[in-house]
């Protein structure tokens, strides 16, 4: 899975978030298929009451659910193709029994209320598993717009920068990139959670990752400076990194926007002005 043309690197941490802990991340259900490996039961009759599936908690761990359930961790990591070091996110569906249908989304078009203006979603702390709303702290740079693609999302824009480079399907450029100066200042583009921010793709140079609500996820590189870390909450508008020139011969920040998993034009979300 690539993400801009000529860099087919990127797809990596994008299959890495799958094994990433969001303890305290509301994002949407992942729905995993089990394997035809023979569950190994510890206990029959905890076994013999456990759903055919278990939505993660804040403060889940695999080997708690599995223990609740009477079934060996690596059994539930087995039907759920869950990777050592056997990580969790709060959301995801684990299957618990095996040969049980597959948990499926319905689809059927919905009517929603209007959103709530003035108004953003906290992700929840380890204490909490519930967002709390509360009125938004006004942001003065950069400047700040509901999104037409999202009804529950703030953004911004991730640089004030020059755009030098526009989105392109047809041409398999994933995201938008911005010129700027060393050190130019950025932003995360929407409230979430940094799952991913190191220099482990060299042609990306340092990279940002954060996964937001409502199946977003958004990737900042080629950063000079990374000014979080993973497993860090952030806000819309809060600096996140500085502009640089790592893995490229030009300074520029790299934007792009993952919508369940695919690339989506960033304009769709970000504001116009």
């Amino acid at each position: 899975m690539t993400l801009v043309s000529n860099y087919r690197g990127l797809a990596m941490p994008f299959k890495l978030l799958k094994t990433i802990v969001i303890s305290t991340a509301v994002i949407s259900t992942v729905v995993l298929s089990g394997c035809a490996s023979k569950p190994q039961i510890n206990n029959a009759t905890r076994y013999a009451a456990a759903p055919n599936y278990y939505t993660v908690r804040a403060g889940d761990t695999l080997s708690g659910i599995a223990a609740r359930y009477g079934l060996s961790y690596t059994s539930v990591a087995d039907m759920n193709d869950i990777a050592a070091p056997y990580r969790i996110y709060v959301g995801q569906s684990l299957r618990l029994k095996k040969g049980s249908a597959p948990r499926t989304t319905n689809t059927q078009a919905m009517t929603q209320a209007a959103p709530i203006q003035r108004q953003k979603i906290d992700l929840p702390s380890a204490t909490t598993q519930q967002p709390v709303v509360k009125p938004v702290t006004p942001v003065t740079q950069p400047t700040v717009t509901a999104s037409s693609a999202s009804s529950t999302l703030t953004w911004v824009k991730p640089s004030n920068g020059t755009i030098i480079s526009k989105f392109d399907a047809a041409s398999n450029v994933k995201g938008i990139r911005y010129g700027g100066n060393v050190g130019d200042p950025i932003y995360a583009a929407a409230n979430g959670q940094v799952v991913y921010a190191a220099d482990g793709l060299k042609e990306y140079g340092n990279l940002v990752l954060v996964k937001h609500i409502d199946g977003y996820i958004t990737a900042y590189a080629h950063n000079s400076k990374m000014l979080v870390k993973s497993g860090q909450n952030v806000t819309a508008g809060q600096k996140i990194a500085e502009m640089g020139s790592t893995g490229v011969t030009r300074t520029m920040l790299e934007f792009q926007v993952r919508l369940d998993g695919k690339p989506i034009d960033p304009m769709r979300v970000l504001p116009t002005n």
